[in-house]
């Protein structure tokens, strides 16, 4: 599914000078398997801090995830867990399979005004993973689950954070996200939002997605593929 960015007239990216990227499944596509290799080593990392089997590990990772927002907030509100071993166990991960991608670096280059990633990962695992898709040095800066105190993409207060950190006008910002309910903060704050679709289903509300008639009024464009999307914004679409 790839909608024009004109089909929806709910907000457009005219006004948009500070575009924000999600990392995981939306800078890259699930294709790479690196959030597959996250999500396995979350399950490896609760088994041996918690001293349970592997699948009962499993379960508590998916439940917080969905209870918390992350998984990461569920081990730190329910068990009192240091949050920084945790990131650096789950982001040890191959990046092998994550290429150069020219098409993508040259969508954004493009597009006019501050480029940042906000990701619930951290910091050195967006920035190496930035660094293959030789896209790196077109983001003026990096915002990690640390910087946004810990607190999901679900929850307007780590937007509030990011929106006071740098600087960022809501309406001249734009959100792109693979999952929906990230995206109904910055649609209420009056961003533009884009979710990207992704084929790594591990929320309820991803299989939900594929029931859609039409998108719900916090996604205001959607695309399976985000350097087409991005490098089909025309002039119509953007104001340089």
């Amino acid at each position: 599914m790839n909608t024009s960015p004109t089909a929806r007239s709910v907000r457009s990216f005219n006004a948009t000078r500070i575009w924000i990227f999600d990392l995981d499944n939306t800078l890259y596509p699930a294709e790479c398997n690196l959030f597959a290799q996250v999500d396995q080593r979350m399950a490896e990392f609760i088994q041996r801090y918690l001293g349970v089997p592997f699948a009962y590990a499993k379960h508590l990772q998916k439940s917080y995830y969905r209870q918390f927002g992350t998984t990461l907030a569920g081990m730190m509100q329910v068990h009192n867990m240091d949050p920084h071993d945790f990131l650096d166990f789950v982001h040890d991960i191959d990046l092998s399979g994550v290429a150069e991608h020219p098409e993508l670096r040259a969508a954004i280059a493009k597009l006019p005004g501050r480029k940042l990633i906000f990701t619930a990962g951290s910091h050195g695992h967006a920035e190496r993973v930035a660094t293959k898709l030789g896209v790196l040095d077109l983001f003026e800066d990096i915002i990690d689950i640390v910087d946004a105190g810990y607190i999901p993409k679900e929850k307007r207060e780590a937007y509030d954070r990011l929106l006071a950190s740098h600087g960022v006008a809501p309406a001249a910002a734009a959100m792109f996200e693979d999952m929906p309910h990230n995206l109904e903060p910055p649609h209420e704050l009056g961003m533009t939002t884009c979710l990207v679709h992704s084929s790594y289903i591990d929320h309820p509300i991803q299989l939900k997605i594929r029931e859609w008639k039409e998108p719900p009024a916090h996604v205001h464009h959607m695309t399976e593929n985000l350097a087409g999307f991005l490098g089909g914004l025309g002039k119509a679409d953007v104001s340089s």
